[in-house]
């Protein structure tokens, strides 16, 4: 759990921090924060996806494939917009009122920190190894981005960090059901498979591609159970 209190330290000060001097920020240096969290995101993705090294590339290629043709069948992108939607209108402070800047801050930053393969790929690693150098290095992308947005949204930021402790506590205290499954090279496979959602991700934040990354979140079960699979023949 090292790694989540981190990611939630540092979602909680970044917020502190864009509510306190937030309005003295330009637009344009917003936009110079989102695009160097781009950059840093699209470099920790291809250093994931390279993981493949220590397994077959092809199980990486047909877990995005196939994990993509799901998750576009199943609708995933749009149903975490639909659901952000419904907890938003549920926030909202009355009928008629519109979304409060305290439910859109929310429901934005409970997204972007939490529907990702950095999430799931760290808070596994975290839970099966010990090593919380993934989510380590989410938490301080997080904390920029936190200040960012609460810039503009402002308090409701901060209160992503109470979904931040419940997915990614969630799954690294569930790793070790995983412990005899994701060795090896299945756990190559998960990672380089995460490392490329995490490329689609970075295209978003540099506004270069919105790539719907949610429907490539199969992806993460598809490549390790390939391996299984072949591992059988």
């Amino acid at each position: 759990m090292t790694g989540t209190l981190i990611n939630i330290a540092t979602v909680l000060a970044g917020t502190g921090i864009g509510v306190t001097v937030g309005g003295r920020l330009s637009a344009s240096a917003q936009q110079r924060v989102l695009a160097g969290l781009g950059m840093i995101t699209l470099v920790i993705g291809i250093e994931l996806a390279l993981g493949w090294r220590d397994t077959s590339p092809l199980y990486v290629l047909g877990g995005i494939l196939v994990g993509g043709l799901i998750g576009e069948a199943l609708g995933i992108e749009r149903r975490l917009e639909a659901f952000g939607d419904l907890i938003q209108r549920r926030l909202a402070r009355g009928p008629g009122s519109g979304a409060s800047t305290l439910s859109e801050g929310f429901v934005t930053a409970s997204l972007l920190f939490c529907v990702g393969s950095l999430t799931v790929v760290g808070s596994i690693q975290d839970g099966l190894t010990g090593d919380y150098s993934t989510l380590a290095t989410k938490a301080v992308l997080d904390g920029f981005a936190a200040i960012a947005l609460a810039a503009t949204l402002g308090w409701g930021v901060g209160l992503s960090a109470l979904t931040i402790l419940l997915v990614q506590g969630t799954l690294t205290l569930g790793a070790g059901l995983f412990d005899e499954l994701l060795q090896g090279e299945a756990l190559a496979a998960l990672t380089s498979a995460g490392g490329v959602t995490i490329i689609g991700i970075a295209l978003r934040l540099l506004d270069l591609k919105d790539v719907k990354v949610g429907n490539f979140l199969p992806a993460l079960v598809v490549a390790p159970a390939l391996v299984g699979l072949f591992s059988l023949f």
